[in-house]
């Protein structure tokens, strides 16, 4: 039997690349790694990479990918210790960044959700609410 390994990398996409980009880096603290200026920005995420895009350019045909891309708010979660969740919330909030929902998960665990720019659902989860360890 073959076997998938994890998720390797995520997409977003976005209409303003900078904006984007300075949220996940000065906010989130990701560390970028590659940027084409209007197409897209990429960052180390972890074990992964998370994928911005200018969804208007990666529609195009002529990449060596695909055609990709999506209109409307996603959702992302990002796996983070359970004690440095309320850590996340004062610096969010330190940020201008307003908790959107907050949620003690019934078999343990916490999340809370916020917007990014382009306003996708952004998630900082402990990773026991899929029953993973922190």
């Amino acid at each position: 039997m073959v076997h998938i390994l994890g998720v390797l990398e995520t997409s977003l996409y976005v209409p303003d690349l900078d904006a984007a980009a300075s949220f996940y880096s000065q906010i989130l603290g990701l560390e970028e790694i590659t940027r084409e200026p209007g197409r897209h920005v990429f960052f180390r995420c972890g074990a992964g990479v998370l994928l911005l895009f200018n969804p208007e350019k990666t529609r195009q045909s002529g990449d060596d990918v695909p055609p990709h891309g999506a209109v409307g708010p996603c959702h992302i979660a990002f796996a983070v210790p359970e004690e440095e969740i309320p850590r996340w919330k004062e610096h969010l909030s330190a940020c201008g960044i307003p908790i959107e929902r907050e949620i003690a998960w019934p078999h343990g665990g916490h999340s809370i959700y916020f917007r990014d720019p382009a306003g996708h659902s952004v998630e900082l989860a402990s990773p026991s609410i899929w029953r993973i360890g922190d």
